[in-house]
């Protein structure tokens, strides 16, 4: 991916817009980032109003748009969602045409329905507008619950920072995580949240700091390669393991098995990236417990296999370095029959209660 095209229209909203300017438009290459052509495009060049009174001057027109490989389309106000323009409409449907990326952000998702490429598709908006996109497009598989949802190369999401998620997302499928790890550090915010949390978390804040739940999740990290079990961990937060279930959902918008599940993921492309090790070892230090386990995880969640994403995102050979494992209840010598860590069936690439004992 090298082009990115940002479509705004009258009513766009600034801090949406800003999402896309930032995951996109910034010069990152001090940091070994490249750069995208990114361009803020309109219909009528000119002055182009936001829904906050003021206006930005856009100088280009759509057709940058018909060549981009990526396509981001802004929030537009309620007013315009069973009216977009129609040279809009005609850049993403081109767009889907020669599998170029589709990205809305908020109701920018009302924009790509209204093109029909949603059309028998699973999608996301807004929650509070999600019933309001069923009954305007009920071919539309929509989800009011996700972040962010990815159906082919078209990528929708919800409200304000779950744009910015969707944008990570799309990063790390186009520069791999370690480089938007990057990018997210950059920005300070997380690079961990997968489309499937919530949108609404009931505690965003602990009442007070000593119910928050960072130790532990910070502890599960250092120990990915343990086999976590909810009792365990509800034991190092100080709660029984239906409370500490219901809190880490409330606070993070996943269980804790989802989270952790991810976080095994992510440090298994970040060792696949930065170093030669072999696949039987990035299983074990990232909690997948065989290379088997690692290959169904991979398939089932980025649709590749460890090998190819080695082969796309990988640092050159002299840059890799091999990890120095960190000392936990684990730490038997790698291969030994007698170790602890996940256990190594089939069963564990499939749902969320695969990787930790489940909770009522």
């Amino acid at each position: 991916m090298k082009t990115v095209a940002c479509i705004v229209t009258d009513g766009f909203a600034p801090f949406e817009f800003g999402v896309a300017c930032e995951a996109f438009g910034l010069d990152r290459s001090d940091d070994g980032i490249p750069n995208f052509d990114f361009r803020v495009v309109t219909p009528d060049p000119g002055a182009v109003q936001s829904k906050m009174g003021f206006s930005i001057n856009v100088d280009a027109d759509l057709s940058f748009a018909y060549e981009a490989d990526l396509v981001v389309v802004s929030p537009v106000p309620h007013q315009y969602w069973g009216n977009v323009d129609d040279r809009v409409l005609d850049v993403i449907r081109a767009a889907v045409a020669r599998d170029a990326w589709v990205l809305s952000v908020c109701s920018g998702s009302f924009v790509v329905a209204a093109s029909g490429v949603l059309d028998g598709r699973r999608a996301t908006t807004h929650w509070m507008y999600a019933q309001k996109m069923k009954e305007m497009y009920p071919s539309i598989d929509v989800d009011p619950d996700v972040l962010y949802v990815q159906d082919g190369r078209i990528i929708t999401s919800a409200g304000t920072a779950a744009g910015l998620d969707a944008c990570l997302h799309l990063l790390r499928q186009e520069l791999g995580a370690e480089l938007t790890n990057i990018i997210a550090r950059r920005m300070v915010v997380p690079p961990q949240r997968d489309g499937g949390q919530a949108q609404f978390i009931a505690n965003p804040l602990p009442a007070t700091t000593s119910l928050s739940l960072a130790p532990v999740t910070d502890w599960m990290l250092d120990n990915l390669r343990l086999d976590l079990t909810v009792d365990q961990l509800a034991t190092k937060a100080h709660m029984s393991p239906r409370t500490f279930a219901r809190r880490f959902k409330a606070d993070f918008g996943a269980t804790p098995a989802a989270w952790l599940a991810r976080q095994r993921i992510i440090h298994a492309q970040r060792l696949l990236e930065k170093t030669d090790l072999g696949l039987d070892r990035i299983a074990y230090e990232s909690g997948f417990g065989s290379a088997a386990v690692l290959r169904q995880n991979f398939a089932r969640v980025l649709g590749t296999t460890p090998t190819a994403y080695r082969s796309r995102f990988t640092c050159h050979l002299d840059e890799m370095t091999v990890p120095t494992p960190t000392p936990n209840a684990a730490d038997a010598s790698f291969g030994a029959s007698g170790r602890v860590g996940p256990a190594s069936t089939s069963a564990e690439a499939g749902a969320e209660a695969s990787i930790l004992e489940s909770v009522a």
